[in-house]
């Protein structure tokens, strides 16, 4: 069945922490081709960095306004309350927006929301285009699902009462099992090899032909991802999942929080410190804006592990506080006291 014309379709792009959707989305609202598309962003975390990093974009197709961010928990936990709100507000827009597009939390289970699309309420003027699961290449390259596993693997030793399979990995399973077409981003980052690997392990959890496409920086033809009109929740009953028997889900495996920084004087030696502090206290993600002594460019900083990346992104705006502060995200336990004093060492 494709999509009704009449119906504003949807694409939802899920994929663990880091893994790059926040990237590939700001490409492609960059290269919409005039095309009048909206944001939902399910942040995991209490400040909107993901929301800032697309509105710091500046693209006429996608105005701040279409821009909108649900951070009161996984939007997979929270449709009624959340999403179905969010997307009144969007499908009111006057120009009407051609797409809609939906960056679930990197814990999010892309089912649950799709299902949700099913509503009387929602069905009649949206479908699911179709789903996008974004995985991390270099981590796949290296057997893990996400950039530092030594902290699930130390809690799966030392705990035999655990299943085999640990929520994290269960999370990544199900994210593939639902979707249409899979990124493997940081392509530049991994050999031949690396590839081959890669491909292996996403291919042994896909049970239907599904496409992996390489990317690097997010770089991708909107094309590609976008005009699929699969209607995914006619179909998704069809795609088997590790949560189909439970009626919820609980995320507490992962904390997070804010930590706030004075002005810095060398992004360098932040990038430094945030890569020690993933070594030294398991942290699987760092996102956040940094000012920077003397500068008038918003620096972004972004790190998996411990690999950290970092940029000036945009001018701060006259009047803007110009505070620095950083999402931490790992997993349940983390030792919040520690971090800080890395940071501010």
């Amino acid at each position: 069945m494709t999509a009704s014309p009449e119906r504003v379709p949807c694409t939802v792009v899920t994929g663990f922490l880091g893994a790059g959707k926040t990237t590939l989305l700001r490409h492609v609202i960059e290269n919409a081709a005039g095309k009048r598309l909206a944001i939902i962003v399910n942040e995991f975390g209490d400040v909107g960095i993901d929301g800032d990093i697309l509105k710091g974009c500046g693209v006429d197709a996608c105005p701040e306004e279409n821009i909108v961010e649900l951070a009161n928990g996984c939007i997979c936990c929270t449709v009624a309350d959340d999403f179905v709100p969010a997307l009144d507000q969007i499908l009111s827009r006057v120009p009407r927006v051609d797409h809609i597009l939906i960056e679930t939390s990197g814990l999010a289970l892309p089912k649950p929301l799709v299902q949700a699309f099913q509503w009387p309420s929602v069905k009649s003027r949206v479908t699911v285009d179709g789903v996008i699961a974004v995985v991390d290449g270099p981590a796949l390259a290296e057997g893990r699902v996400s950039s530092d596993m030594d902290a699930l693997q130390a809690q799966r030793a030392a705990d035999d009462s655990l299943d085999h399979d640990d929520p994290v990995e269960e999370v990544f399973e199900d994210q593939v099992a639902c979707a249409d077409l899979i990124i493997l981003s940081k392509s530049d980052l991994m050999d031949a090899a690396g590839h081959e690997r890669a491909y292996a392990i996403v291919s042994e959890h896909l049970s239907r032909a599904v496409k992996i496409v390489p990317t690097s920086q997010g770089k991708i033809d909107p094309s590609v991802l976008l005009g699929l009109g699969l209607a995914v929740e006619d179909d998704i009953e069809n795609r088997k999942t590790h949560h189909d028997d439970e009626l919820d889900h609980e995320h507490d495996d992962f904390d997070s929080f804010v930590i706030e920084l004075p002005s810095i004087a060398a992004p360098a030696d932040l990038a430094r410190k945030v890569s020690e502090a993933a070594e030294a206290e398991n942290v699987l993600r760092v996102k956040g804006f940094v000012d920077v002594a003397g500068k008038p460019m918003r620096l972004l900083v972004q790190a998996v592990g411990p690999r950290v990346n970092h940029h000036f992104d945009r001018a701060w705006e006259p009047g803007e506080d110009r505070r620095s502060r950083l999402v931490v995200i790992g997993l349940k336990g983390l030792n919040r006291p520690a971090i800080e004093r890395i940071l501010a060492s």
